[in-house]
């Protein structure tokens, strides 16, 4: 812009020319700004948006395998074969046959243990174990009934007593241990029977 008096260049924002003073037609008076009208200032950013309740789980959570694994089985699995719930085992019933000739007669006719083959064997061995004993004894008492006018054979009877009691009691002692380890230990000639009878079902 010129000033239309001394054609100096006058800048636009100028009201008077800044060579000669005259005012500037056209010109564009500044806006001036109130000193006393407060700046004004941008307008406060908006407060951030209230955070949902609680958290939010991510959207690609891990899910569990749809297929689960089987519990696994309570307990160990028995040894030896077992009566049911609470009862004797095979090889338990088996050493018990030897207690007295009962036990040996009720396993021969109660279920399961009459079933069982080495329950039954031990059993039947049992019985002619504790036949055989009777036998003896009643052998031995014929005898010394007969031969008691020899002298001194009472004494001989007593020994022989004696030796036959230690014999059946190591045989017995033999047979409830075998009978508690599952083995099937045979006596001589009853064994054979026992073992007979035990698979003769």
């Amino acid at each position: 812009m010129q000033c239309p008096v001394c054609h100096a260049e006058v800048g636009p924002q100028n009201t008077f020319c800044t060579n000669c003073g005259n005012p500037v037609q056209g010109a564009s008076a500044a806006p001036q700004q109130n000193p006393y009208e407060p700046v004004s200032t941008p307008a406060a950013y908006p407060p951030p948006a209230a955070a949902s309740a609680g958290y939010a789980p991510p959207q690609g959570s891990y899910a569990p395998p749809q297929g689960s694994y089987p519990p696994p089985q309570s307990g160990y699995p028995p040894q030896g074969a077992a009566a049911g719930s609470g009862g004797l085992s095979e090889t338990a019933a088996a050493a018990i046959s030897y207690i007295t000739i009962i036990p040996a007669i009720i396993f021969l006719v109660v279920d399961p243990y009459k079933k069982m083959p080495l329950v039954r064997f031990h059993s039947f061995q049992s019985i002619g174990l504790c036949v055989a004993c009777i036998v003896v004894w009643i052998a031995m008492m014929i005898l010394q009934f007969v031969l008691h006018f020899i002298p001194l054979i009472g004494f001989l009877f007593l020994f022989v007593g004696i030796g036959l009691d230690i014999l059946f009691f190591i045989a017995w002692l033999m047979c409830i241990l075998k009978a508690s380890k599952g083995e099937w230990f045979k006596l001589p000639l009853i064994g054979g029977f026992a073992e007979s009878q035990a698979r003769a079902q």
